[in-house]
């Protein structure tokens, strides 16, 4: 089974970008973060017709996920518990079933909580307890369990071209690091480490030709449970598709399991 995620940035500005993807790759399930869109605007009827399940979570202009699935969705859980008060549409998790059981999803969009010296820093790393809290409960289910998305969580130096110029961001500091740890810690597989010790990112920013440079920075994750960890055969990064027309600043990362 192959399982993606891919922060879009916007699903009307890529639609044509994700449609060429999906028909050249044809993965089974992708979690899509940043569509950018309240649900009745999703551009359904295109992405269905390539025999696609949809279900989203959206917001007008801002943050939004989505999951695309060839299987039928027997469960689905939107919005992360724990604030009642949180308007922000970053978590969706759907559970299929598959020949050993089930399989659940979850697909986050973890804030970016830039600047640090404003709210933002501080509903990030509240945001990220209550992450920790919710996926303790998903591993004592004890089934495969894959959380993945774009995390805003650079885990370690391997995992930008210039460490030392993103030190202090709200993406790679002491208090994000710290929290990401704690959620690695609960038992979960970073897939992409568990497959390579190699530099491989996920993101390059539109500004100052980051991406002819290749300076890029491994944000895009898929964390593991102990079931989900023994399924899995290989991470795909799959970054030609940065340089496509109009592409996102980010690129889709798959997972293929044993499932």
């Amino acid at each position: 089974m192959r399982i993606a995620t891919w922060n879009i940035n916007g699903i009307k500005a890529r639609l044509g970008l994700l449609l060429q993807w999906l028909q050249q790759e044809s993965p089974d399930i992708v979690c899509l973060q940043e569509i950018k869109t309240v649900d009745e605007g999703f551009p359904r009827a295109e992405i269905e017709a390539l025999g696609y399940n949809i279900e989203t979570f959206g917001q007008k202009s801002w943050n939004g996920v989505a999951i695309l699935s060839k299987l039928k969705f027997d469960e689905v859980h939107r919005g992360l518990p724990g604030d009642d008060a949180d308007e922000q549409s970053r978590l969706i998790e759907g559970v299929f079933s598959v020949a050993q059981g089930v399989v659940r999803v979850c697909c986050i969009y973890l804030p970016n909580g830039n600047p640090v010296d404003t709210e933002k820093f501080p509903y990030k790393l509240g945001w990220m307890d209550r992450l920790i809290s919710f996926v303790e409960g998903r591993l004592a289910l004890e089934e495969p369990f894959i959380l993945l998305g774009d995390f805003n969580i650079i885990p370690a130096a391997i995992d930008a071209k210039h460490p030392e110029n993103w030190w202090g961001d709200a993406l790679y500091r002491p208090e994000s690091l710290a929290k990401f740890r704690a959620l690695a810690n609960l038992g979960l597989t970073d897939g992409l480490r568990a497959t390579t010790d190699a530099p491989s990112y996920t993101f390059w920013d539109f500004q100052e030709g980051a991406w002819r440079r290749d300076n890029g920075i491994r944000i895009d994750h898929l964390m593991l449970s102990p079931q989900a960890a023994d399924r899995l055969e290989d991470i795909v990064v799959h970054r030609d598709v940065r340089g496509w027309e109009k592409p996102s600043d980010h690129v889709p990362v798959e997972g293929r399991f044993a499932l």
